[in-house]
């Protein structure tokens, strides 16, 4: 976007080791799967300055303060670190002001609106899309799930159309798209008219390891409990079928899943590091329920060498093997996940097996790919 707007960079070589690279981020105010992801970018080019719209320098880890970021005016904004969602008609102009002269490759990561950044035909611009901007294109979906009323739906609906045409518009100016799973792919395409690549975001395969003791008896969710994960579908099957579910994770829905759960279920809440390690390593298969972009938890479940009952669709498509590590249910319904719990005894899953598939979502495998692609975009730009 704006790809006129700024001056040529200078004459630029097929060796990526002489490019200036920048890494655009949307905002840092809080950690997720987004932030693993910048700190694998991070790590790749360690030179690299980071532009962000917001900086909550006290509220991320210490680390990050040794890194070269860069924040717009937006960072100025009262309660922004706190309340940012109420800025959300801001981040374009926001976006629009990072000065990213000087530079010849960008790299964004991109879940909001930082894909939006001006450069011009003498820059690169790869974008690791972990979605397009959900509450823009799902708007209806991320208003019931924040419990947003009537009212403020209306009032809200011109800033989406807006919002709207500004994202699709933005995503002219990316050279190319990377994205996180073959849904976030689907959803490019449709969304933006692009194509992409897919290559799967890193996780830490070497957290979690199985263990040589027999599995427990229980079933185990591991979540944020809020309501699109739907960690009421499996509070709702392990009480019906009177099998123990433990249940790790805190949100606004543990109080109504709590209610509505059978003497079987426990919640635990939030564990310690090498609590959940056990917990993975020795439950009898991990549920992930949810709809997904990517899904980092499925992921670190198989790490420990334990089978996962997912929602077939989403994310989960890309990270669990029907049959081999974990079972799909077609349906978000209880009786759809009972039924998957009541095969599970059925197949003989081999933890060696699951744990070598967990180890191709490494964050040594995401660098590698990562890396390769950024080369090969770059040669072929340069030879332009």
């Amino acid at each position: 976007m704006c790809r006129d707007q700024l001056p040529s960079a200078d004459q630029r070589t097929g060796d990526l080791l002489t490019a200036r690279v920048a890494i655009v981020h949307d905002w840092l105010n809080q950690t997720g799967g987004a932030e693993a992801v910048l700190e694998a970018l991070v790590g790749m080019f360690p030179r690299a300055p980071v532009f962000t719209t917001i900086y909550w320098r006290e509220g991320m880890p210490a680390r990050y303060r040794q890194w070269d970021i860069r924040t717009t005016w937006l960072d100025r904004a009262p309660l922004i670190y706190q309340r940012h969602q109420a800025y959300l008609p801001l981040y374009p102009p926001a976006v629009q002001s990072i000065d990213l002269s000087g530079y010849d490759l960008i790299l964004s990561n991109k879940s909001g609106f930082c894909h939006g950044v001006c450069t011009t035909a003498e820059q690169l611009h790869i974008d690791y899309c972990l979605t397009p901007t959900r509450y823009v294109w799902d708007f209806s979906t991320y208003a019931a799930r924040e419990s947003m009323g009537s009212v403020a739906r209306v009032a809200l609906s011109p800033i989406i159309r807006w919002l709207r045409q500004w994202d699709r518009k933005a995503a002219d100016g990316v050279d190319h798209f990377v994205a996180i799973s073959c849904e976030v792919q689907a959803r490019i395409a449709r969304f933006y008219g692009r194509e992409s690549v897919v290559i799967h975001p890193p996780v830490d395969t070497e957290r979690y390891h199985p263990t040589d003791e027999p599995p427990g008896d229980y079933f185990l969710v591991v979540s944020r409990l809020i309501p699109y994960k739907r960690i009421d579908l499996a509070v709702r099957a392990c009480t019906q079928l009177q099998v123990p579910l433990i249940v790790v994770g805190e949100g606004r829905d543990r109080a109504a899943l709590q209610a509505g759960a059978g003497p079987t279920v426990q919640f635990l809440g939030r564990t310690s590091e090498h609590e959940l390690g056990g917990l993975l390593a020795r439950c009898r298969a991990f549920i992930f329920p949810g709809l997904e972009d990517f899904g980092i938890a499925p992921v670190e479940a198989q790490s420990a060498g334990r089978p996962v009952i997912a929602y077939g669709a989403g994310g989960a498509l890309d990270t669990v093997i029907d049959g081999q590590t974990g079972l799909f249910f077609s349906e978000q319904t209880p009786e759809s996940l009972m039924e998957a719990i009541r095969r599970l005894d059925s197949i003989d899953f081999d933890p060696r097996v699951i744990r070598h598939h967990a180890e191709g979502f490494s964050g040594q495998r995401f660098k590698r790919e990562l890396r390769s692609y950024v080369e090969g975009s770059w040669r072929e730009f340069a030879r332009v």
